[in-house]
């Protein structure tokens, strides 16, 4: 493995507070020396007028594998997210089959071992995603699993999410949940509002999140357990985090870049690849999350990268929810929150590396001395064009295609070696 020296790069580590211009030693795979060090290396990188920072890590996405590999397998969305500048991913469970068991974890970490990103499997809460049954906690924990979750529905059974919770705390998992009631959601495709009026489509009611992120937080709290809140979408249910992050509940939350960039407006287009879940919401909501971003109700910023076939995505009515994010989810927070005046870039690379890392209890996130050389270089300046070609992954559903951003990932390197390249 060669050492590699990265110059005059403006090197940015939210875990010990360091913001300067500096050069970057690589050796064995290993951050070396962060400063001026006096070495000839096997590769030069002039890094001048680039950002360096810890590799993003992602820790909610969809690799559909093993089973669902017509969307995406783990080599491809790996490919995606380096192309993003992400070192570092968690995949969630609804895979075929459901990533419940040791085997699963295990089969999912094979397939990752020559991928271009690190991969950290997510085990399901229940068995099957069936809302009935433990997974067995120990096991999948045992195997590499770093938290459970049965993202893609909602574990309905209050009973059984406590338990959940109580048993994950046992083994050292962190619970995520998608805070959704599906009573309430009922046939809803986007957001309940004059959007869905207009369209004469039936809406998501934003009291399926909120109601069901207000249990999760008093499990939480009447069990002293940890709890993780997905895809936060509403002014609701970021008003419920930050009441119980002041009351000392253990709780912890992400966002997208889709609910800080886009509104339910975008729905007028009967464009399918704006439909995800939780759906948009409106421009009020949009406004709450930057809010809970700047004063901390919220921890971390992920996809959620959902990818489907073309085909699955041609019926605005019909088509499943989801989009892809991997590619572009650094571009819309430079773009829309650094460069929009509402967080300084430190802040957005504490969301996308330092904080995940934290929360699920991995390494990453940090660019210590002896720590793995997952390193993300972008051109915090740069003006391009998303377009359909440049595309990683095996789909294409996002709304992002044609988008101009501000802010160009560069170089990607994972555990010292140069995974991606901008060309």
């Amino acid at each position: 493995m060669a050492d590699i020296l990265i110059q005059n790069a403006r090197v940015i580590d939210p875990s010990r507070q360091f913001d300067c211009v500096a050069d970057v030693w690589i050796q064995d795979g290993k951050i070396t020396e962060i400063g001026k060090p006096n070495v000839q290396a096997e590769q030069v990188l002039d890094a001048a007028g680039l950002v360096l920072c810890p590799g993003l890590v992602d820790m909610h996405v969809h690799l559909r594998d093993p089973g669902l590999e017509y969307k995406e397998d783990i080599l491809s969305g790996c490919e995606a997210a380096a192309a993003g500048g992400v070192t570092a991913v968690a995949c969630m469970p609804n895979t075929s089959p459901t990533t419940d068991c040791a085997e699963v974890v295990r089969e999912i970490l094979r397939r990752a071992q020559s991928a271009k990103a690190k991969v950290y499997p997510v085990a399901s809460i229940t068995r099957g995603l069936g809302g009935e049954f433990l997974t067995d906690y120990a096991g999948v924990r045992q195997a590499g699993a770093v938290a459970v979750s049965d993202d893609g529905r909602p574990v309905q059974n209050a009973r059984i999410m406590q338990e959940a919770l109580v048993h994950a705390m046992e083994s050292n998992l962190l619970v995520i949940s998608h805070c959704e009631d599906m009573d309430i959601i009922g046939k809803g495709i986007i957001n309940k509002g004059e959007v869905s009026k207009q369209l004469g489509v039936e809406g998501m009611d934003r009291t399926s999140e909120d109601s069901i992120t207000a249990r999760e937080i008093a499990l939480a709290a009447a069990t002293g357990t940890r709890i993780h809140i997905a895809h936060v979408s509403t002014r609701g249910s970021v008003a419920l985090i930050r009441d119980a992050k002041r009351r000392g509940v253990r709780v912890t939350a992400e966002t997208c870049p889709h609910y800080f960039t886009l509104t339910d407006t975008e729905l007028l287009k009967k464009d399918a690849n704006f439909r995800m879940n939780p759906p948009l919401r409106t421009e009020d909501d949009r406004l709450a999350i930057i809010e809970a971003l700047q004063d901390g109700t919220l921890d971390a910023i992920v996809t959620d990268h959902a990818p489907h076939a073309p085909y699955e995505k041609q019926d605005f009515l019909k088509a499943p929810n989801g989009i892809l994010g991997l590619q572009t989810s650094l571009a819309l927070a430079l773009t829309g929150l650094v460069h929009g005046g509402k967080l300084p870039l430190q802040r957005v690379v504490e969301l996308m590396s330092t904080n995940p890392c934290k929360i699920l209890g991995i390494p990453g996130g940090t660019l210590a001395q002896g720590a793995a050389a997952d390193i993300t270089l972008f051109d915090p300046d740069e003006e391009w064009t998303f377009t359909k070609e440049m595309i990683r992954s095996k789909s294409s559903n996002t709304p992002f295609i044609g988008a101009t951003f501000r802010g160009r990932v560069r170089y990607t390197i994972k555990d010292g070696e140069l995974v991606y390249t901008c060309r």
